[in-house]
């Protein structure tokens, strides 16, 4: 009996695999969870709030090398990457009037310190969190968190993290690394920490999972130092992608900022520590 009842776990897991539904086995029953992309909705009242840069934008902020932004107005409000310091990031939180305990959930985009240093210290002041964060991730680091008292999911394929948010899943191959996706319905925000596995391909890997246009792509673009070339060439990607706003930061350098600019022009957000964006913001 035990036998038949393992083949039967077994064949569901098999059929299941096939048909692109994620597997998880719970005290021995099986349960299926498949990544669902819903009809965009009207939710005018998410912003992005930037309390982490190196790029500065608002006085009376600390600027650091590092990145994460804080998205209010969905279902769960999202704490995306932490910065490289603890004391800056909750310095800036509590300067633009963010109380840690708000944060539902933190999205991790890569193990580089200037993105997760400030996890712990944030932790301390509210551990009743989700952490998205990819598979990728060393077990010590895990271990950690759940140490704090927070929960983890561990990120590998593209997956629904709340009502219209969406993670890239992990991409790329040397560092592993998750955006994140909102679809709105004027569009797609993609919003990145480094863009290592590269910008042009994150926002194709962004267009394919949802199949909707999009509206904004920010965050880190990791341009800093490369060839002029090589940064018009990202630039002539977006256009072809459709992009319609796009706001560098981070690591994606002066040369790259001024080059997104002077091809954007007005659709160019100027993305530091401090900046508040809008749907108003996005025609």
């Amino acid at each position: 009996m035990r036998k038949r009842s393992a083949f039967v776990i077994l064949m569901v897991i098999v059929v299941c695999a096939a048909s692109g539904v994620a597997v998880f086995l719970k005290g021995g029953r099986v349960t299926a969870k498949q990544t669902t992309y819903n009809t965009p909705k009207n939710i005018p009242n998410v912003t992005i709030l930037i309390v982490y840069d190196n790029n500065p934008y608002k006085d009376g902020l600390a600027t650091a090398w590092g990145f994460s932004c804080v998205i209010r107005g969905l279902e769960k409000t999202i704490l995306f990457d932490t910065g490289g310091d603890g004391s800056i990031l909750l310095t800036n939180m509590r300067k633009l009037g963010i109380d840690p305990g708000e944060i539902d959930l933190v999205v991790l985009s890569h193990i580089h310190a200037d993105h997760v240093g400030g996890l712990h210290s944030f932790l301390l002041k509210n551990h009743e969190v989700t952490v998205y964060l990819p598979k990728s991730f060393p077990g010590k680091f895990k271990d950690s968190v759940k140490k704090c008292g927070a929960k983890i999911v561990e990120v590998r394929k593209p997956l629904r993290i709340c009502e219209q948010v969406y993670s890239t899943g992990e991409l790329g191959t040397w560092i592993k690394e998750q955006s994140l996706i909102i679809h709105t319905d004027k569009g797609l925000v993609v919003i990145t920490g480094c863009a290592h596995p590269g910008i042009v391909e994150i926002v194709k890997k962004a267009k394919d999972l949802v199949k909707d246009e999009v509206l904004l792509v920010m965050g880190g673009f990791h341009l800093v130092g490369e060839s002029t070339d090589k940064i018009e060439k990202s630039v002539s990607g977006f256009k072809k992608l459709g992009v319609r706003y796009v706001g560098p930061c981070h690591c994606s350098g002066d040369t790259a900022r001024r080059l997104f600019k002077k091809k954007y022009s007005e659709d160019f957000v100027n993305v530091g520590a401090g900046r508040l964006i809008t749907m108003e913001d996005l025609r």
